[in-house]
């Protein structure tokens, strides 16, 4: 059944609207990880939260919500990648501003990375090595992201096909918008603070 552009973008909002972090600290901890750890919305924060168990799902589920628009919702209304890119910046809105938890979520990483993987697989292979060196040689998980997306254009640029320019913009716009999101955490690396990789909190008494 086919349906209006303009109802499978909002599909797509929806679909990266779903708060996974929240359920999985409300289902299964019974709290609001908007009030704990970093305060983020996000598979990092469930990590040091809740730790791995609940983390690695989450993220996967992240990941889901942005290939899910470009792989399944996209091609019902067009094969063109800018439409699919359109559906994928849609999941991304959606996990940032979700409007299921007063317009607070994630900073849209894992999402992008799950748009990316069905429009721009190498150039994502290209950000996500570099995601890991950063990692694995600083502990930081907010660095290796920045760093991620401001490769990820030039990745695409050099490693992709693209049927319409407009689609390296695009990626250009997300990869500055994900670093704009996480300008807090530029704060705290420039002043020292920013809290490394493999660092739980320790979870919060059950109520």
């Amino acid at each position: 059944m086919n349906f209006d552009p303009a109802l499978w973008l909002l599909a797509s909002y929806l679909v990266g609207a779903i708060p996974t972090s929240y359920l999985a600290g409300r289902i299964f901890r019974g709290l609001d990880l908007r009030e704990h750890g970093s305060k983020n919305l996000g598979a990092t924060n469930v990590y040091r939260t809740l730790g791995w168990r609940y983390a690695i799902p989450v993220g996967l589920l992240d990941i889901a919500k942005g290939a899910i628009p470009v792989l399944v919702f996209a091609p019902r209304v067009s094969d063109s990648q800018l439409f699919g890119l359109a559906c994928g910046v849609a999941a991304i809105l959606g996990h940032v501003f979700s409007v299921f938890v007063r317009f607070r979520g994630g900073k849209g990483v894992a999402t992008a990375a799950g748009v990316m993987l069905g429009l721009t697989p190498l150039a994502l292979g290209a950000a996500a090595l570099t995601w890991l060196i950063l990692l694995a040689s600083t502990g930081y998980v907010s660095l290796a992201s920045i760093a991620a997306a401001a490769v990820l254009p030039l990745a695409v640029y050099f490693l992709e096909r693209l049927d319409r320019p407009e689609i390296l913009w695009l990626d250009a716009l997300v990869a500055a918008a994900i670093i704009w999101l996480h300008r807090a955490n530029i704060r705290r690396l420039l002043n020292g603070t920013e809290s490394r990789f493999g660092r739980r909190a320790t979870p919060p008494a059950h109520p």
